[in-house]
């Protein structure tokens, strides 16, 4: 078994909220307009006008490291994989019970009439395990980014030490 996690790095100062990552998600996994969405991008305001902060933020499943979901999943429908990390569910299994759902802090698990969908890192539309996810390669801005939790934690590492000493914050999310 390997140690490896992979996850995606946000760095929200980036996103201008175009949606080419959302989209790309539904186009490459088949998933119809108006429906589920592997990928959602959320708006957040700070402070009062005239001095207001908007922040976008472009989130998936967190692939976490103890995942609720699987946890509480009753059919065994939804696993961790010990090679890279990354939390897939199998479709044939699910019993459509939604506990994924309540147990999921961050709201991720969605429904269709095969089950659970979330996102599996593009594994089920052909991408090997540890390659860049196709939300990743849309994004316009550079704002995404896929690789494992070292490799993310030393690409927010280096932004934070850039704002040392200045006036700004530096943003940015690992998920």
């Amino acid at each position: 078994m390997s140690n490896k996690q992979y996850g995606f790095y946000t760095d929200t100062s980036r996103c201008i909220t175009c949606m080419a990552c959302a989209i790309a998600c539904k186009q490459w996994n088949g998933i119809e307009a108006g429906t589920v969405a592997r990928r959602r991008v959320f708006n957040t305001e700070d402070g009062s006008f005239p001095n207001v902060r908007r922040t976008f933020i472009s989130m998936n499943c967190m692939h976490c490291a103890s995942p609720a979901c699987a946890n509480v999943c009753p059919a065994g429908a939804i696993t961790k994989r010990g090679e890279d990390g990354i939390v897939v569910v199998n479709k044939d299994r699910c019993i459509g019970c939604k506990y994924c759902f309540f147990a999921c802090p961050f709201g991720v698990p969605q429904y269709t009439d095969e089950g659970m969908d979330k996102c599996d890192c593009c594994l089920g539309n052909g991408v090997p395990s540890g390659e860049t996810p196709h939300c990743v390669s849309a994004c316009p801005t550079g704002t995404l980014h896929f690789g494992t939790t070292d490799e993310l934690s030393k690409m927010v590492a280096e932004k934070t030490a850039r704002f040392i000493g200045s006036d700004t914050q530096p943003s940015s999310v690992i998920t």
